[in-house]
């Protein structure tokens, strides 16, 4: 049953069945209801109607917002991928190590059953969603060039010449693929024992890498 707002009378009228949010806020709350949508039930949930409904807004929001239910997407993929780029270089450090880009990353993530939800309806989507594809090739290209840049960092340290870009390729694909596995079955695989395989992945290349302690 819906509330009531006290007039200047006394008396009282219907509360109004959306409330006034700013554009900024309101385009916010459609973000999180569609990673609550996605979260809870895959890419079959993201409807109009179940992020409408998630976030007390009307169906004509999304479209004033996003252009269209796939812009709602492509914002919700950046909003999934925006809190871990961050992390790996923090405000005012422009050059992380590369092993400590890695562990920022499993520091990071959460290993919940709600964020592997989201991630596995936003990959499955990617090939088959224009929009989305875009959004992914503006994320990644940041993430492969952080790491690429702390690549070129260590190989120069070393006296090493190596193909950073390729090679920052292969680390995001093995980070990606120990996140899913610990996302699957956290008990087999934990943080530190994704750090190490990555370490070990790294180790015949560079040699001995001591944590973030590297080079």
């Amino acid at each position: 049953m819906r509330g009531t707002i006290p007039t200047l009378k006394g008396t009282a009228m219907p509360e109004p069945r959306f409330r006034r949010y700013s554009s900024e806020v309101r385009a916010a709350m459609l973000v999180d209801a569609g990673l609550a949508c996605l979260a809870r039930g895959g890419i079959t949930a993201f409807t109009t109607d179940n992020i409408c409904r998630e976030a007390g807004a009307s169906r004509g929001l999304i479209t004033h917002h996003f252009g269209s239910i796939d812009g709602l997407l492509a914002a919700v993929y950046a909003a999934a991928y925006q809190p871990m780029l961050d992390s790996l270089a923090p405000e005012g450090e422009t050059s992380p190590s590369l092993m400590q880009i890695i562990e920022r990353v499993f520091g990071t993530y959460n290993f919940t059953r709600d964020s592997l939800n989201v991630w596995l309806a936003l990959w499955g989507e990617i090939a088959t969603n224009p929009a989305l594809q875009a959004e992914h090739r503006r994320h990644y290209a940041r993430y492969r060039a952080t790491v690429a840049r702390a690549i070129d960092d260590l190989a120069r340290a070393r006296g090493l010449s190596v193909d950073s870009q390729d090679l920052a390729i292969s680390v995001i694909a093995l980070i990606d693929g120990l996140w899913l596995e610990q996302g699957i079955d956290p008990e087999l695989l934990s943080p530190t024992r994704s750090i190490d395989a990555c370490r070990r992945m790294l180790e015949p290349i560079f040699g001995p890498l001591a944590g973030s302690l590297a080079p």
